[in-house]
This record gives structure tokens, C-alpha cells and sequence, in this order.
């Protein structure tokens, strides 16, 4: 055996202990708290309009302050986390979350309502671009598609239980009690994350053998970007393979936006579904959405990296196939059949669920130094720009047409120059050569 065949199975030796596996878990678990808090002013809606005396028009204004945060602050927002680290910037962002709760749970009218929700966009700004850095630095790169799957599926998982579970809140405590529930939820999540949370080089209960582990596989290297922050940014925005991600990744978003926003109003309004066999038609796809992201933007892509296929071929490959499996949304728009529809976005929603951790992964594959989280802010900045812009898009066109298929035709045409995106213009997926100092 040659001295680096050796390496590469020494590499690939799995270590007595799993402590990052625990830290991959509580990443995923602040995913799943993020959504119950996003979620809680949906399911309020009804009440609040009822409280507050106000209308559809009033409630898609609060529905949208959440995103305009959200979304603009994700690239300054990545650059702190290069410039301070994900320990420092999550624990104010995890106590930031429930203090927006506690804000809309005693709020008085729409100002502070706005305000309470921009807050929430502020504070949860960081989740997505944190765990995926902090992914880069616990996970060796053939176990970085699960890692990434664990707190993507979150996200996907959160559609199926955080719903009904924050209905049944409000149902006994109201609404405002139902908002301080899901602060009390983001506390005690903040005060696990404040326990639990080291980087590799600081966690003390991260053994020598699991650690020589993480680093062998390939994991990120701790510390700050040989430029600064403005610098790294720069630099990054001039780059190739930056841009092939973003765009593919945001072509993603538009679909899955449209999806989270319109899905329930399509099987009512158009597939002619009462609401209660709606709510249990639009859980299907996104249990399957689950299942996918696990397993095949998981699983699957550590499977074959750790048989010995080529790293880059594979993540493209599951992301190319994925965003393809999503352009049956066009098969949505041509059928008047439910059961056909649902078959349809099933297969959509299971295809693109598959190539989101793949695509999350990326960022600190290809980072320099300290700058995975700025490529992370930048993918997620043009990814939450078609996430506002697919459900006013969506409205305006249903609206117009009275029927969604244009809609879904739409969607596909936007997945089509994601998958152009991903093979043309990403190219290999491979470290970008660090910014001269």
C-alpha cells in the first residue's frame, strides 16, 4: 500500500467517539427552533386581524418585514461571522430570537408588530451561513453531506410539525401566549447553544482521536481571512465560482419560496380542496422532501465520496439531478387531477430537497480562509431576494390569469438557469486560492 493510500484510509477511519454528530444535532435543532418562530405569525394571522382590526392587504406587510431583514443583512452579517466567529455571533443571535417573540407577544398594533418581525429577520440572519462554516470546521469533507442534510432537513421537517404544533399553542394560550411559548423555545435553545458550542480547537470534550479525525478528512481551517473583511468580500464578489453557486442556489430558492408561500392556496383554490384535506395533502411532499434531503443530499453523497468517487462530480451530480427532479412543477401547472398535482410537487419539492445540503455544503468546500461564511452571505442573499420575489410574482400572475400554471411554468424556467448555473459556471468544486495580503 503506498504512504498515500494509507493516508486516505486513515483518513476515512471512523473515531471511537461522535462528538461532532452532537454538534451537527444542535445545529440542526436551532433550524427547527428558526422555523417555529417564523411559522407563529402565520398560524396567528387570523387572530391578529381579528385583534387588531386589520386586513389581508395589512397582514402581507408583516408577512414581508421579516424577509426584507432576513435578506439584505446576510452578506454584512456573513462577514462578521469571518470576522468573529460563529461563537460570539450565534449566542446574540440565538437570545435575539426569543426577544422578538417576547416584543410580538406584547405588541400593541402593526408598528410594533413590523418591528418585532424585522427584529426576528435581524436575529436569525446568521443560522444558515453559521452552520454551514461550522460544518466546514467539525466535519471531514465525506461526511459533509450529512452533516449539511441533518440541519437543512430541519427546515424541511419544520413544515410538517411546527405548524400544527404552534396551532395547538395558540389554541389553548392565544396567540400572544403562543408567541411567548415559541420565546421560551428560542431560550432554552440559546442557553444549549451558550453550553454546548466550541469550535473544534476549543471544545474540550472533543477527544485527540476524533479530532486528528476531522482534520485528516479535510476539514476548514480555524481562524480569520488573510484580508479583511471588506477585502475578502471583494474579492469573492470577482469570483467565478461564487457566482455559479448563488445563482444556482437562488434559482432554487424561487421554486421552494413558491412552494412554502402558495402550495396550501393552490390545493384550495385550484384543485378545488377543502382546507382540512389541503393541510393534509400539503404535508406529503414535504415528508418526502425530508426523507430526500437525508438520504440522498445526505447520505448518499458521503456514501459514494467515501468509495472513492470524485468529490466535485458527485456533489454536482446530486444537485444537477435534484434541480431536473424539481422542473416537474411544470407537470403541476399542466393538470387539473389533485392526485397528479400533489405526484407532481412531491417529486419537485423531493428533487430540489436533495440538492439544497449539497448546495449548503459548498460554501466552506470552496472558501479560503475565514471566508465561508461571506460566500455563504452572498449565496443566501440572492437566495432570500427570489424567496421575496417568488410570492409577490406568484400573486401578481394567479391573480391575472386565475390560474397558477403560468406560475409553475415560471418556476421551471427559473430551475432551468439554476441547473445552466451549477454545470457552466461553478466548474469544479474546489478551494478558491486565498486574496494575496
Amino acid at each position: 500500500m503506498t504512504i498515500e493510500h494509507a493516508s486516505s484510509a486513515e483518513a476515512m477511519r471512523r473515531p471511537s467517539t461522535n462528538r461532532r454528530w452532537w454538534i451537527g444535532a444542535l445545529l440542526a435543532l436551532g433550524v427547527l427552533v428558526n422555523y417555529f418562530d417564523r411559522v407563529n405569525l402565520t398560524v396567528a394571522s387570523p387572530l391578529i386581524q381579528d385583534d387588531f382590526k386589520i386586513g389581508p392587504a395589512e397582514m402581507g406587510i408583516l408577512f414581508s418585514a421579516f424577509g426584507w431583514t432576513y435578506g439584505f443583512l446576510q452578506i454584512p452579517v456573513g462577514m462578521l461571522l469571518d470576522r468573529f466567529g460563529i461563537q460570539r455571533v450565534m449566542r446574540w443571535s440565538t437570545f435575539s430570537w426569543g426577544i422578538a417573540s417576547v416584543i410580538t407577544a406584547f405588541s400593541t398594533g402593526m408598528q410594533s408588530l413590523f418591528l418585532s418581525r424585522m427584529l426576528l429577520g435581524v436575529a436569525e440572519t446568521p443560522g444558515f451561513p453559521a452552520n454551514s462554516k461550522a460544518t466546514g470546521y467539525w466535519f471531514p469533507r465525506h461526511e459533509r453531506g450529512l452533516a449539511t442534510a441533518l440541519f437543512d432537513a430541519a427546515a424541511k421537517f419544520s413544515n410538517v410539525i411546527a405548524i400544527p404544533l404552534v396551532a395547538y399553542l395558540m389554541l389553548h394560550f392565544g396567540w400572544r401566549g403562543g408567541f411567548l411559548a415559541t420565546a421560551i423555545i428560542s431560550f432554552i435553545f440559546f442557553g444549549m447553544f451558550w453550553l454546548f458550542y466550541r469550535d473544534p480547537s476549543a471544545d474540550r470534550n472533543l477527544s485527540n482521536e476524533e479530532r486528528a479525525y476531522i482534520k485528516a478528512g479535510g476539514a476548514a481551517q480555524e481562524g480569520e481571512a488573510s484580508a479583511n473583511a471588506v477585502g475578502m468580500l471583494g474579492y469573492l464578489l470577482r469570483n467565478r465560482k461564487v457566482w455559479g453557486l448563488s445563482i444556482g442556489f437562488a434559482a432554487y430558492g424561487y421554486a421552494f419560496a413558491l412552494f412554502i408561500f402558495w402550495l396550501p392556496d393552490y390545493l384550495v383554490k385550484e384543485m378545488h380542496m377543502d382546507i382540512l384535506k389541503s393541510a393534509s395533502f400539503t404535508t406529503i411532499p414535504w415528508i418526502f422532501a425530508t426523507i430526500s434531503d437525508l438520504l440522498i443530499g445526505g447520505w448518499l453523497i458521503d456514501h459514494l465520496i467515501r468509495k472513492g468517487h470524485d468529490e466535485s462530480r458527485v456533489r454536482k451530480t446530486i444537485i444537477v439531478f435534484g434541480m431536473l427532479m424539481g422542473l416537474a412543477v411544470v407537470g403541476a401547472g399542466l393538470t387539473a387531477d389533485p392526485y397528479w398535482a400533489i405526484l407532481w410537487i412531491t417529486i419537485s419539492l423531493s428533487g430540489l430537497a436533495a440538492a439544497a445540503p449539497a448546495g449548503w455544503s459548498i460554501p466552506a468546500l470552496i472558501a479560503p480562509k475565514g471566508g465561508a461564511a461571506t460566500i455563504g452571505g452572498i449565496m443566501n442573499f440572492l437566495n432570500s431576494m427570489t424567496g421575496i420575489a417568488a410570492p409577490i410574482i406568484t400573486g401578481f400572475i394567479v391573480g391575472a390569469t386565475q390560474s397558477f400554471s403560468r406560475a409553475f411554468l415560471l418556476a421551471g424556467a427559473m430551475l432551468a438557469i439554476g441547473i445552466v448555473s451549477y454545470v457552466f459556471v461553478l466548474g469544479r468544486i474546489e478551494p478558491i486560492a486565498d486574496p494575496k495580503a
